[in-house]
């Protein structure tokens, strides 16, 4: 026992405890996005694990674990509880969505896309906050509305209005313009953004990975929903790039 007011030296392994202070599982983290986010997240040495709910198997990585789940199963939800009750119980934990359709996804009808963005996001979203995660990561896309006439911005909105009736204590909404460094952006699209401001122009896809990144690391503590959009996601991006 140490003398009061003696200080004891932590050693390294009790440092890297300190450090790596959450987890978080992530549906979504094999397209573009959901690895720039699984990127970011394993740069802050705060991350503890990234546990990756996929249909099919992936490569071993480290501080990576891989859960392979059936998103299209009717226990889906209960399914995703169990497993963020395993990993709340080695300390706190987030949720992210990074659930996105490519560009082969102008093909699919809203029925398909609202069984994808909505059903299987949703199930994921009332599984973790049942589970007792209290914070989640979603990302959705600029203008998302559910009361828009456009199909791809209205399924968005749906999406958003699903997760946000699950609960969560904290609820941070990603609402990206043009993400460039995509392979599902054309170079056209990419072009064309640089000229457009605000919210529907271009963001780097590594910039949003940041950004998710920070939320978590940064703001797991605080309450209430959070909209990003294209200049506040580069900021909090800037910012936690410069005290990570």
């Amino acid at each position: 026992m140490l003398p009061s007011g003696a200080c004891r030296i932590l050693n390294q392994a009790e440092v890297l405890f300190v450090k790596q202070s959450f987890a978080a599982i992530i549906l979504g983290g094999t397209g573009q996005v959901g690895g720039a986010a699984v990127a970011e997240l394993l740069a802050t040495s705060e991350c503890r694990e990234v546990v990756m709910v996929t249909r099919k198997p992936i490569a071993p990585r480290l501080r990576v674990r891989n859960v392979v789940l059936d998103t299209g199963v009717a226990d889906f939800a209960e399914r995703t509880a169990t497993l963020a009750r395993e990993v709340l119980s080695q300390g706190p934990a987030s949720a992210v969505s990074c659930v996105g359709v490519g560009s082969g996804s102008i093909l699919w009808s809203e029925e398909e896309l609202l069984r994808l963005e909505v059903g299987v996001v949703g199930a994921f979203a009332r599984g973790c906050r049942d589970a007792g995660i209290a914070q989640f990561c979603l990302l959705s896309a600029a203008g998302s509305t559910a009361r828009s006439r456009f199909r791809y911005a209205r399924v968005m909105g749906m999406k958003e209005d699903t997760v946000r009736n699950v609960g969560f204590a904290r609820l941070a909404i990603f609402r990206p313009g043009i993400i460039v460094g995509n392979a599902h952006t054309p170079a056209w699209a990419g072009w064309l953004g640089s000229f457009v401001p605000g919210s529907f122009g271009n963001i780097d896809q590594r910039i949003l990975g940041r950004s998710i990144a920070a939320e978590i690391a940064s703001h797991s503590r605080e309450a209430g929903e959070v909209t990003r959009e294209n200049a506040a996601m580069k900021k909090l991006a800037a910012q936690f790039n410069n005290v990570s």
